[in-house]
């Protein structure tokens, strides 16, 4: 593998792609701790807790997200983080409020969501327990 300058970076959600660019270092956490990835680091796969992930761009930069739950790979000079819930803050300092706003948005959908899904369900349940009532 020959030495470069920076990384392909791709941050997906499970409904849209987050940011899709270059970078020259990337920050995140894991179970284990907070660690930090340069181009040249080792290949590796590890999943993300809920926090700050960060990257440094070529012109000194940062970009910030918060996310949820994730998993990041790393294979040569790529870097594809999949996250369940992500929000990209202009600063540390407002990033708190970006993350609650969205995420608290997100479950209120995702709870909305689950209520449809069980009310047809019941629905359906109903309707076939009609079908096997005898007629008369």
């Amino acid at each position: 593998m020959s030495m470069a300058q920076d990384m392909s970076v791709t941050l997906r959600l499970p409904t849209r792609t987050l940011y899709e660019g270059r970078a020259e270092r990337i920050t995140a956490v894991a179970s284990d701790g907070a660690f930090g990835i340069l181009p040249n680091h080792v290949d590796f796969v590890t999943a993300l807790v809920p926090s700050v992930f960060t990257l440094r761009l070529a012109d000194g930069s940062e970009v910030i997200f918060g996310l949820d739950e994730g998993l990041l790979v790393k294979k040569g000079h790529d870097v594809d983080v999949v996250a369940l819930r992500g929000v990209r803050g202009d600063d540390l300092s407002t990033l708190k409020d970006t993350v609650t706003a969205s995420f608290i948005q997100m479950d209120e959908d995702e709870r909305q969501a689950r209520s449809a899904l069980s009310r047809l369900e019941a629905n359906m349940v109903r309707r076939f327990a009609e079908l096997q009532r005898p007629i008369l």
